[in-house]
């Protein structure tokens, strides 16, 4: 199984940066190939990367865990080492990537899921971890539901409002956390009555799957919150099928910024898109260009910071999103963020305005 996984790398393909450059970074993307956001991710990390200056290498695991921790394995012990290594700790990951780091001279950083309370207790601190970036999840969950509720019509008293919602897996951090600030705007609202929480593995053929199912149950649902695009866009089929109009007979909500997402709520069909987390890899190759000059993140925010990146997106701008996909740079000037010569009282610009200046 093992070499089916080393030869896989090579099926899986790489996606470098431009020529050899002062520092080299390999970043172990967890998603697939054809997953918008993973794509969109790795993007603005080239974009980062180009302008910086730092040597970016890109590896999909296409959703394996297996293939990360092989894609790690070869990383940290092979003869071509990087000098850093950017890893998300999707499906829990990260304690084996921690334990293969040890001795290997390859200094590590953890963005979108960073370790648990349980596991940096159990891990301890280290000197290769050099911090992580994480976006608001649990905030984003609970924006997203009150956004749901705010734009649906009053109801009578003693009528509920009744919810589906489509989560990602139960082992990822970002599903469980955007899950707990649903649960937490939830228990604000009485008179929103959740039928069913469906994990969905973040596709969209299995919320489909799900949601013909569901919406033959629930006849009467108004609402429904999904843990991602392609989630939503598999409910907003099947509800589509049914003879139900997205956005008027019911309102649908998504995280991301893919495309579809943004025309989709352009067009009217999503109600409540959340993002900009899309852009936590660009932010992380800045505070790690800055670490290798010298510059010590703990007086510009910390070593381990959740930044808010997750935000609601209304219709202005998602066509300005949709306008500046076109851009090979976003627009921005990654050097111009560093820290380095800053006073104390600094703080990284990392959010979705920095695009939309």
């Amino acid at each position: 199984m093992l070499k089916f996984f080393y030869s896989f790398l090579l099926m899986c393909g790489a996606v470098y940066g431009p020529g050899a450059r002062a520092e080299s970074v390999l970043f172990l993307n967890p998603g697939a190939t054809q997953e918008a956001f993973w794509v969109s991710y790795s993007q603005f990390m080239q974009a980062a990367a180009r302008d910086l200056g730092i040597d970016l290498q890109i590896l999909y695991s296409q959703r394996m865990p297996e293939l990360t921790l092989a894609q790690a394995r070869l990383a940290l012990q092979g003869d071509n080492r990087p000098d850093y290594l950017v890893f998300v700790n999707e499906q829990y990951v990260a304690p084996q990537i921690l334990r293969l780091a040890e001795g290997s001279g390859v200094k590590l950083f953890m963005v979108n899921a960073s370790l648990t309370a349980n596991q940096l207790s159990l891990l301890g601190d280290r000197a290769d971890r050099l911090g992580s970036l994480v976006p608001n999840d649990e905030e984003g969950g609970y924006l997203m539901l009150k956004e749901l509720i705010r734009q649906h019509p009053p109801v009578a008293p003693g009528q509920v409002i009744e919810l589906l919602a489509f989560s990602g897996l139960k082992i990822t951090p970002s599903a469980q956390l955007r899950e707990q600030g649903m649960m937490r705007a939830l228990a604000e609202h009485p008179e929103v009555r959740l039928r069913q929480l469906v994990y969905s593995g973040w596709t969209r053929d299995r919320a489909y799957e799900q949601a013909t199912l569901l919406f033959r149950r629930y006849t009467k649902v108004s609402l429904v919150w999904s843990a991602n695009d392609e989630m939503a866009f598999g409910a907003m089929q099947a509800y589509s099928e049914m003879g139900g109009m997205p956005g008027k007979d019911a309102l649908f909500s998504a995280v991301n910024t893919s495309p579809a997402a943004l025309q989709a709520t352009v067009d009217g069909r999503i109600s409540v898109l959340l993002g900009g987390h899309f852009t936590l890899g660009g932010w992380a190759l800045v505070a790690l260009h800055d670490l290798e000059q010298g510059v010590d993140l703990s007086q510009y925010g910390g070593r381990d910071r959740q930044i808010p990146l997750l935000q609601l997106i209304d219709k202005a701008q998602a066509k300005r999103l949709l306008a500046m996909g076109a851009s090979p740079d976003y627009g921005v000037n990654f050097r111009r963020l560093s820290a380095k010569g800053q006073p104390a009282s600094y703080r990284y610009p990392f959010t979705l305005q920095t695009l939309m200046r």
